[in-house]
């Protein structure tokens, strides 16, 4: 059966980003499935999506690394951040495989890709 999961690191720091708010919705309907927040370890307790509600079709995941950077005192937050909410914006085609969206983030930059 097949699940969505993602993790975080804050490649700035070389470590998981604890503690990152992650909001996660359908883009077919504009409907919030979830809202989640990261572990010790960067990760989901749980799958974000998993069982019926698994689906085929477009999906976002809004990561609030503006909000993460401000808390561990990397940025101020006194001005316009370089880089606040981070949406990834990706397609499940087949609910049967596992779709693991990871977020490789610092306050400067952030790249994805689809993992296992």
């Amino acid at each position: 059966m097949g699940r969505l999961t993602t993790h975080v690191l804050d490649i700035a720091a070389g470590r998981p980003a604890p503690g990152m708010r992650i909001r996660l919705t359908a883009l077919d309907s504009g409907t919030v499935l979830g809202e989640f927040t990261t572990n010790a370890d960067g990760r989901l307790d749980a799958p974000a999506l998993q069982g019926e509600d698994f689906r085929p079709g477009r999906y976002e995941l809004l990561f609030m690394a503006g909000d993460y950077f401000r808390r561990i005192g990397v940025i101020s937050g006194d001005g316009p951040d370089f880089i606040d909410e981070v949406p990834l914006r990706f397609g499940i085609q087949d609910a049967a495989q596992h779709y693991h969206v990871p977020l490789l983030v610092s306050p400067w930059a952030y790249s994805t890709y689809r993992g296992s």
